[in-house]
Formats: structure tokens, sequence, C-alpha cells
């Protein structure tokens, strides 16, 4: 019981940032993070890959993955118990089980393990195949530079959901203004709002594709200020994001960690 414990407890220490197992934390992280950018590959490459011996080679590999995986999986749940202390261990581990990075690990490796359980269409199946590229997310876990990418959009989530409302309000704008303009001029172009709303899309965020484009002076007018508007549309999320990480060192550089309690203290 004792040793089943211990065991517990340095898995914790390695799955979890810890001061403890530094060494073996640090080549974990290096392994997952390795073995996740070689699956996103292959799932790049495989279905370029039509010599049998190599589609074999890249089915081990899938297997192999998917242990792994799998293993880390289920360990985390074994230990949710230590990351959750003050909950009894079932109600731990569904706290483990609904968060985000949970639902993305299950997501993972859950397209190998479908047709076993249940008999799919093969078009369905090479559906299920694509959310392997999901073990991408599973890097946020182990690289300390993601994680703080993700803190600053959490932390600005208000701010750039209220700039992506500002967005979708001017474009649906764009779009019915623009289609009763163009719609006489151009019935087979603009058939719709739809029509209308993809030619915003591609207007407000300057990529500008050409395949459908005004011709009347007055939808020319209506084109040229929406794509001034779309500068300032893109500048102002880079903005909110550029002020997150801004706010994210100040406090990092002026707080330290109260020994006694693990509460942020303010320094000058």
């Amino acid at each position: 019981m004792k040793k089943a414990s211990e065991i517990k407890q340095a898995s914790f220490e390695i799955l979890y940032k810890s001061e403890h197992n530094g060494k073996a934390r640090h080549v974990f992280d290096i392994f997952l993070v390795s073995l996740i950018i070689l699956n996103v590959v292959a799932v790049i490459c495989e279905p370029s890959i039509v010599e049998s011996s190599l589609r074999k080679a890249f089915r081990i590999f899938e297997i192999i993955s998917v242990v792994v995986f799998s293993i880390e999986y289920l360990l985390r749940i074994w230990v949710a118990d230590l990351v959750y202390p003050e909950k009894n261990k079932m109600i731990a581990r569904f706290i483990y089980f609904v968060t985000p990075m949970a639902l993305i690990d299950i997501a993972a490796v859950l397209p190998f393990y479908i047709p076993f359980i249940i008999a799919v269409d093969l078009r369905v199946l090479r559906m299920l195949r694509i959310f392997r590229l999901m073990r991408i997310f599973k890097a946020n876990r182990y690289t300390t530079a993601l994680m703080v990418v993700i803190k600053v959009i959490k932390n600005k989530s208000e701010q750039l959901l209220s700039s992506l409302v500002i967005v979708f309000v001017l474009m649906t704008i764009a779009s019915v203004t623009m289609f009763n303009i163009e719609n006489a001029a151009q019935p087979d172009v603009f058939t719709s709002v739809f029509d209308a709303m993809w030619w915003s899309v591609a207007t407000l965020t300057t990529v500008g594709y050409g395949d459908i484009f005004p011709i009347t002076a007055l939808g020319k007018a209506l084109a040229a200020v929406i794509a001034i508007l779309g500068i300032g549309i893109v500048a102002i999320p880079t903005g909110i994001i550029a002020s997150g990480f801004n706010e994210l060192l100040h406090n990092k550089l002026h707080t330290i960690k109260c020994p006694h309690c693990n509460r942020d203290i303010e320094v000058e």
C-alpha cells in the first residue's frame, strides 16, 4: 500500500509541475512534446503515403502513441485526488474529467478506439481521424510559452469577445447594405445576403480574394469604407492581446508569492 502511494505521489510530481523530480519532469515534457509533434507530422504525411510498408510503420507508430497518451490520461485520472486534495476521490476525478485539457486528451485518442467499439462508415472514420490533430493542443500543457498565451487570452476574453461582436455587427450591416446595392446590377454574383457576407469577410479581414466584388459607384464607395475599417478591426484584438502580455509581465515583475499562504503580494 505504501509503495503504491509512493508511486502515485511520484507520478503526480512528474505529471504536474513540482519542485521534486525536476529532471524526470523535464525529460517527460520533452518526450511528450516530441511525440505530439511527430503525431501531427504523421497525420499530415499519412494521406500521401501509398507504399504498404510505410503505411504499416505509420500504423505501428499510431498504436504506440495511443498507448502512451492513454496511459498518461489514466495516470492523470488516478492522481486527480492529489490535484484537488480538498475533494474526495470520485469528485476530484470528475472535476478533472470535465476540464478542457482532459477533454482534449480524450478527443486525441478516441478516434483510435471507436472502430473497436462500434461499426462506423469509412467516411465517418476518416472524419474522426481528423480529431487526431487535437493532439497538438496537448502541447499547451508542456510548454510555458503556450500557457502564457492561453492565460493572456483568458484574462482578456471579455474585451476580445466585445471586439468580435463589433466585427459581427459591422459585417452584417455591410453584407445587407452591399446586397441591396449590388443585387440589381449583379444578380448572378450577389445572389443572397450570404454571398455578400462572404464578400464582407474577405474585405474586413483585408484578404480580398477578388472572386466577388462591387461594380456600381455606390458599392465601390461602401467597399472602400469597409476596407479602411477592416484595418482598424484587425488592430483592435491585436492591441488587446499586446496589452494583456504587458499586464502579465508587469504582474510577474511586481508580485511575489507569500511563503505562508501562497497568495500573490504586490511589491514596488
